[in-house]
């Protein structure tokens, strides 16, 4: 595997705009100020859905929980009891067992590129359904590190390089982990380089990476729906620019349930850096 390092100046703000900047911001902010109550009415808990099949040989996932109260704390709130099911190609039912409150686990199972996953799940006596198309893998050819400078401070990203499939559209999720800690969830689509060579750029706010980390790198290759799903969460918490209004992003699983369920491909890669 190869890897390599370029640094790349990015801005460079002068003390005099800091500080300009510093006392607009301050005016506004005191003249505008105004406290506003917020009403946070209770509603009715909905259940989520966060299930996979990938095309490794491995146990695939379903996670099942029920939405909190605002005012608790943010904590899984497993879902226990539930009937989970994955109907592969040709009709063959894939069952999961719970392992753990809200964890549904199957036995050891590959999914096929280029063939529809159906899901299954009975929770409340309600029937919940989604489908995911598994796409067709696309593997990196290399990692690279860059450095990047913002505001005089420079930090390590990770780029993963690979060849985009031509006249297909495609679009990835990328999961980066730093000594095993998950630093980043983010997704890319091939909109403006179908077919072209690609450098895609991780983009993190964690920790800094530094000589002797770890650096684990899941690339998956998704579906339309399941890249909305991803892009819309991003948007939300401001990834790519200022944060949108708070919303639901869009579930491909019925009934009302929120979360996604997603057949897609995977590669991993881990580097030391040195």
């Amino acid at each position: 595997m190869n890897f390599l390092i370029t640094n790349i100046p990015v801005f460079q703000a002068s003390k005099f705009n800091y500080n300009l900047v510093l006392l607009i911001s301050l005016f506004l902010f005191s003249s505008c100020e105004k406290v506003i109550d917020l009403d946070l009415k209770k509603a009715e808990p909905v259940i989520v859905i966060e299930g996979s099949i990938s095309d490794q040989i491995e146990n695939q996932l379903v996670r099942i929980s029920k939405t909190i109260p605002f005012t608790e704390s943010n904590t899984f709130n497993g879902f226990k009891g539930a009937n989970v099911t994955v109907i592969a190609p040709g009709g063959m039912p894939i069952n999961f067992t719970e392992v753990s409150p809200g964890l549904y686990r199957s036995q050891r199972y590959k999914g096929t590129p280029g063939q529809t996953y159906k899901l299954e799940v009975l929770a409340d006596g309600k029937l919940y359904t989604a489908s995911s198309t598994m796409p067709l893998p696309v593997i990196p050819d290399s990692v690279g590190f860059k450095k990047l400078s913002f505001f005089g401070n420079a930090n390590i990203y990770p780029t993963v390089y690979y060849k985009d499939p031509s006249g297909v559209q495609n679009q990835y999720r990328y999961l980066l982990k730093i000594n095993t800690k998950l630093q980043a969830d983010i997704v890319f689509e091939d909109r403006f380089n179908n077919g072209n060579a690609v450098s895609d750029l991780i983009n993190y706010d964690g920790d800094e990476i530094k000589s002797g980390d770890i650096i684990t790198i899941e690339m998956q290759s998704i579906d339309r729906n399941v890249f909305k799903y991803y892009f819309a969460i991003s948007q939300i918490g401001g990834n790519g620019g200022p944060p949108v209004a708070p919303a639901n992003p869009d579930s491909n699983i019925s009934n009302g349930a929120l979360g996604i369920f997603s057949a897609h491909t995977k590669s991993t890669i881990s580097i030391v850096l040195k």
